[in-house]
């Protein structure tokens, strides 16, 4: 039985994304440490040679530092990332930021700022 090709990918995708949420806690380089870093997503491609890393940063306060101070440890990041996940070849890391956690938690700010409750029992429905 031959396996799916794209839920191999999903599950290397899966054990990157473990290893690195990981590892993000590991950086001592203040440019990076910045707030509370979460790995929402994971897209390797195919070939395995590239993996698009999408961060989320809660509490960021310096975009372009924190983006040189993953690129100044994307390498020690892609060496330790091929000791945790066995693969025939460790993908370069390409990171990008992911506002959406940001994004909602600013709409959740506004809904709560217009002091709008819940009718009695509505939440209790869901």
């Amino acid at each position: 039985m031959k396996s799916n090709p794209s839920s191999k990918i999903n599950r290397i995708n899966d054990d990157i994304q473990i290893a690195l949420s990981s590892l993000l806690r590991s950086i001592k380089d203040p440019r990076v440490r910045q707030g509370m870093i979460s790995v929402v997503r994971v897209d390797t491609t195919g070939d395995l040679r590239y993996c698009r890393v999408y961060l989320s940063v809660l509490g960021l306060q310096d975009e372009k530092e924190f983006k040189k101070g993953l690129k100044s440890a994307s390498g020690w990041l892609r060496r330790e990332l091929g000791r945790a996940v066995s693969l025939r070849y460790t993908p370069e890391l390409i990171f990008e930021l992911d506002r959406s956690i940001e994004h909602g938690v600013n709409i959740n700010k506004m809904i709560n700022e217009l002091g709008i409750t819940p009718e009695e029992g509505e939440d209790e429905q869901s």
